[in-house]
């Protein structure tokens, strides 16, 4: 897959592409019909937006997104997407009305010979652009607008919205159900405390700045090593919180893969959370929290076994 990050100065070969468009997040089985109905003989493409235009909109406010950048990528190469179009969502782009950007961006930017939406976009200053705005822009400026209708399950739309509430209330498998595959964070190895290793228990930290906090806790995992010599697929448990038994007040994100060894500082991670074993507990004292880190392995193999 190619990434492409502006709307201008393409290669030939980025052009004239059959496009999927919106923010993806999550890449959810209803990101995926519109993907589909995307797909052609040609070149498959995504235009999506980085940042999310909410975070340029509210910076300030409480972080949403259900994976970043990195992730996103991953998920559409994965599902065979050819060109990824990235586009910096920014003043400039902000402040083109609907018109403007299927001229400048669509049509003459990124050339697509045809874009595929969900029933309920809307784009362009403010917001004013709906789907019927875009299959006359389309018309006007030479490519083909298709409408992907939305996607329920046991009578329910799928949502990033949906999904977020599932993973707030500890349900990853319910989460998993509507994004089609498992919710994974994903991202480099950062050096953290090395408490981990002094109990026992190595684990590699990942930061989650940015995104939509699942229900903090222990969990159990699947873990993909994307870079370097130990590249390759474990199980493991992970815990998700503040680490309440050292008082610390920053979320992130701690590994430890079963039957690994090696440095993974510098590599990148994706770490899927399959089941909800515990919420997060201050335990009083470290043989306490070392028994209960050998019962929480001891579960999550279990059911990561019989996957």
């Amino acid at each position: 897959m190619q990434l492409h990050q502006s709307w201008q100065d393409l290669s030939p070969e980025a052009r004239g592409t059959s496009c999927a468009m919106g923010n993806f997040d999550g890449v959810h089985l209803g990101h995926r019909s519109v993907l589909d109905l995307a797909r052609g003989t040609g070149p498959l493409g995504v235009i999506t937006f980085e940042p999310h235009p909410r975070e340029f909109f509210a910076p300030k406010a409480p972080p949403f997104r259900l994976m970043n950048a990195e992730a996103r990528a991953n998920r559409l190469a994965k599902l065979g997407v050819d060109h990824l179009f990235e586009l910096p969502f920014g003043p400039e782009l902000s402040s083109l009305s609907p018109a403007e950007f299927a001229r400048d961006v669509l049509a003459k930017g990124l050339g697509v010979s045809r874009v595929v939406v969900g029933s309920d976009f809307c784009f362009g200053r403010g917001r004013k652009g709906t789907v019927s705005d875009l299959q006359a822009l389309g018309a006007e400026y030479g490519f083909q607008v298709t409408v992907a209708e939305l996607i329920a399950q046991a009578g329910t739309p799928i949502s990033s919205t949906a999904i977020r509430i599932a993973l707030s209330e500890g349900r990853p498998r319910d989460a998993a159900a509507m994004l089609g595959h498992w919710h994974r964070i994903e991202g480099e190895v950062i050096h953290g405390e090395k408490r981990g290793r002094e109990l026992g228990f190595p684990t590699a930290n990942m930061s989650v700045a940015g995104l939509h906090l699942p229900k903090l806790g222990v969990y159990a995992v699947l873990v993909d090593v994307l870079t370097g010599p130990q590249k390759g697929s474990y199980h493991g448990a992970a815990s998700l919180g503040v680490r309440p038994m050292f008082g610390e007040n920053t979320p992130n994100l701690e590994t430890f893969l079963f039957d690994f060894k090696g440095d993974l500082y510098g590599q990148h991670l994706s770490v899927a959370l399959v089941d909800y074993l515990r919420p997060e507990v201050k335990f009083t004292g470290l043989p306490a929290l070392i028994d209960q880190m050998d019962a929480d392995c001891l579960q999550a193999r279990s059911l990561l076994a019989a996957l």
